[in-house]
């Protein structure tokens, strides 16, 4: 853990700051398990100079996205008044797969800090909404569903929660059932996933398709590194079958 703030002030611009940067902050001082005093405190002295280092550097850096993804997450795992095992899993799971063993266990170590805090999840999400662009945001609501799901249901609350932090990140109703649709195994999940109605003309179906693999594809989340591009691929996939699909049906 020598090596923890080194990870935490790499890449990071807009979330050493703010409500973001408080949670860190109080998560450093307070819940990082394996830590002495002494270790804790040059943590948060380190911490402090960094977040004072990038006062002037606000935008969206590689690292943002990591941090922003573990703090929504822990929001949305208390949404149904418990911590499922399963979903911290899947989170760790997903760290690994992204960022590898050692950033992978920095991560879900503040990540354990990090879900024992109280959020406010309308200030992160203002603070998130107005450094993150739009692509990035719609990335965010597709992984807190896959965490909603790792206990193989996704209850009223969870969906409740994300659909709020969706709202916050504006993000739109139909962007916001399209990503949801992705998660279900339904008859019409084709339909939804390309926000339209199962009454579109095969012309109005190509013109959904077009439109949704441009505002999805994976290009465009370039900037957040090769880590979070599976995220991006499995989404523009979901797309993509969804379209196939509805064309094998009509015949197109």
């Amino acid at each position: 853990m020598r090596n923890f703030t080194k990870w935490l002030g790499a890449g990071l611009g807009f979330t050493l700051g703010g409500p973001i940067g408080a949670a860190i902050g109080f998560t450093i001082g307070s819940f990082v398990d394996g830590f002495s005093s002494d270790e804790i405190t040059a943590e948060q002295r380190e911490y402090q100079r960094k977040i004072k280092q990038n006062q002037q550097h606000q935008n969206t850096q590689s690292g943002d996205f990591e941090i922003s993804l573990l703090v929504l997450a822990s929001i949305v795992i208390k949404s149904d008044g418990k911590i499922d095992q399963r979903e911290l899993n899947f989170v760790r799971s997903q760290f690994y797969a992204m960022y590898g063993e050692q950033r992978a266990n920095n991560a879900f170590k503040l990540f354990k800090g990090v879900i024992k805090k109280e959020i406010s999840a309308r200030q992160v999400c203002f603070q998130i909404r107005e450094h993150m662009p739009h692509a990035s945001r719609l990335q965010l609501i597709h992984f807190l569903f896959g965490i909603a799901k790792a206990d193989e249901f996704i209850s009223e609350k969870e969906i409740d929660e994300i659909r709020k932090i969706a709202g916050y990140l504006y993000i739109n109703q139909r962007d916001f059932e399209s990503i949801k649709a992705m998660f279900y195994d339904t008859s019409e999940n084709s339909y939804k996933i390309l926000e339209i109605e199962k009454t579109a003309s095969d012309e109005e179906v190509k013109k959904a398709y077009r439109t949704l693999a441009k505002k999805h594809h994976p290009d465009k989340l370039q900037d957040l590194g090769e880590e979070h591009l599976k995220g991006a691929n499995e989404k523009f996939q979901s797309i993509q079958t969804a379209y196939e699909k509805i064309k094998r049906e009509r015949g197109i």
